[in-house]
């Protein structure tokens, strides 16, 4: 959406939120607003490597239809004040337990009484899953948008998947961060996160290192609505995979629909070319907001 577009519909510009955490890690959230009202939010995760910018037309589009977005920026990536390396290490639990509580403290304590949901891409829907499944009275509803388990028996070519699942922490161990930027896969990641990422590749389970959580039990107990959508055209995030994540939350109501070439201007219904063209997503997400009962935040 261009800035023109955006005056046009009287949006506020976005804010940029400091958040930081008791282990020193700093980085912004970025906040956009609609022009009226706040009541209901969209915190949002961005896929691995992807920095917060990069969906602020995401953003722009849902508070065009009156929802206020927060957009999380990863540690190690954009705005943040750490980078991947021998010396800078880290995995789920920072992410789970450090980061997201300070990003979304840095929202609420702007918007106290709004109405919480979370979301996100990719790896940040995964992410966004376990955190609501950590702390389900926060949020009251989630957003999965290209995305499901990154299992490996749920790919096609699933055994050239898990090669990659093995080999990833082997270079990232032997680099000091998984060069990311080089290969074409995500960002500069660290090790921890890699071999966490890897293990639920290999698995089909979610663990994470330090961590003294059964995640795949806290998934099983989440009762929380779901709407997922998947590209047609998305060979990262194929039905079999979203399955796989959804089947975890047997009691979480979901609501799966397909976004085709058809419905975007961008020819491909793929992983990252959404991006460029969000405005069906948006309108997917803002009319299952406006189906689902709102929830006083606490």
């Amino acid at each position: 959406m261009s800035a023109a577009s955006i005056a046009e519909l009287s949006l506020p510009p976005s804010e940029t939120l400091p958040a930081a955490t008791a282990d020193g890690a700093r980085a912004d959230v970025l906040l956009q607003l609609p022009a009226g009202h706040v009541a209901q939010v969209l915190y949002w995760l961005p896929a691995l490597g992807i920095s917060a910018k990069h969906y602020l037309p995401l953003a722009q589009s849902l508070a065009e239809r009156g929802i206020a977005v927060a957009i999380h920026e990863w540690r190690g990536i954009g705005s943040s004040n750490r980078r991947a390396g021998r010396r800078e290490n880290w995995g789920y639990r920072e992410l789970l337990q450090d980061d997201l509580p300070a990003g979304l403290a840095a929202i609420r304590r702007r918007l106290p009484h709004a109405d919480y949901r979370l979301g996100g891409h990719s790896l940040g829907a995964q992410m966004a899953s376990l955190y609501a499944a950590l702390h389900p009275q926060e949020v009251a509803g989630l957003v999965v948008v290209a995305s499901g388990s990154p299992y490996w028996r749920q790919f096609r070519f699933g055994r050239f998947i898990w090669l990659a699942y093995v080999a990833a922490p082997w270079l990232a161990r032997a680099v000091g961060y998984l060069p990311g930027r080089r290969l074409g896969f995500g960002g500069n990641e660290a090790r921890r996160l890699i071999d966490d990422w890897a293990r639920s590749g290999r698995t089909g389970r979610y663990a994470a290192q330090g961590l003294d959580e059964d995640l795949e039990q806290r998934l099983r107990q989440l009762k929380l609505p779901v709407l997922a959508l998947r590209l047609q055209d998305d060979w990262l995030g194929p039905q079999a995979s979203l399955a796989w994540l959804l089947g975890k939350m047997p009691h979480s109501r979901s609501v799966q629909q397909v976004i085709t070439a058809a419905d975007l201007s961008t020819g491909h219904a793929d992983h990252f070319g959404w991006m460029k063209a969000p405005w069906p997503i948006a309108e997917r997400m803002a009319d299952w907001f406006a189906a689902e009962p709102p929830r006083t935040g606490p």
